[in-house]
């Protein structure tokens, strides 16, 4: 007699259900998301931010509505130079307003103005990214044929468009923690996007 065979029983394993999968799909959708805003938030506080030049106090070589990247870790690593374009915080609300100037006067040096030009150390300064021409006015702080001494741990700035810039002239020096950081890039608009060069025109 044949021994009777016995019927496998058929299991049938569901997956996960689709509601379930949703789920799973927006938590690592979500997890990703959080990640990403981490690390440019990191970049944004410690490394680079964007920043729009508001006013015409740069003119001729940055405008109104221009969109740059300012490089936070280069005031942190060196000392600025010398005709480098930098985001500094208001000197008079450092809590509210952010200023691009051009660093003019160094730490050590002395700064005089003499028949609309700049002196560092008794020397002429040549300034190439100023329109042809262009005079220098005294403002509160320093006034024509005044000379200033900057201490260390401070700069003197100005805007390229001496006559419509509110810059140390007028403010006074600026202490190094209210340097933000260099401006390293113009990104916008589109055809006039560049590396800022230092001392030079850009426009």
């Amino acid at each position: 007699m044949e021994p009777t065979q016995q019927a496998t029983p058929n299991y049938q394993i569901d997956g996960p259900s689709f509601g379930t999968r949703l789920k799973d799909s927006l938590v690592e959708l979500i997890q990703f998301i959080a990640i990403v805003a981490s690390i440019l938030m990191i970049i944004r506080v410690l490394i680079a931010e964007p920043h729009r030049v508001s006013g015409n106090s740069m003119l001729p070589n940055f405008h109104d509505n221009d969109y740059i990247i300012t490089n936070k870790l280069s005031v942190r690593l060196s000392t600025p130079k010398r005709g480098e374009v930098i985001i500094i915080k208001n000197p008079r609300n450092p809590e509210k307003d952010v200023f691009i100037k051009r660093v003019i006067g160094l730490p050590g040096e002395t700064i005089k103005l003499l028949n609309g030009s700049v002196y560092i150390n008794g020397t002429l300064l040549q300034e190439p990214y100023l329109e042809d021409g262009l005079q220098t006015p005294g403002e509160g702080f320093l006034k024509e044929g005044d000379e200033v001494y900057i201490p260390q741990g401070n700069y003197f700035v100005m805007g390229d468009n001496r006559r419509n810039s509110s810059d140390s002239r007028d403010f006074g020096l600026v202490k190094e923690e209210l340097l933000i950081g260099q401006a390293e890039l113009r990104y916008w608009p589109i055809q006039k996007a560049m590396i800022i060069p230092v001392g030079a025109k850009t426009n």
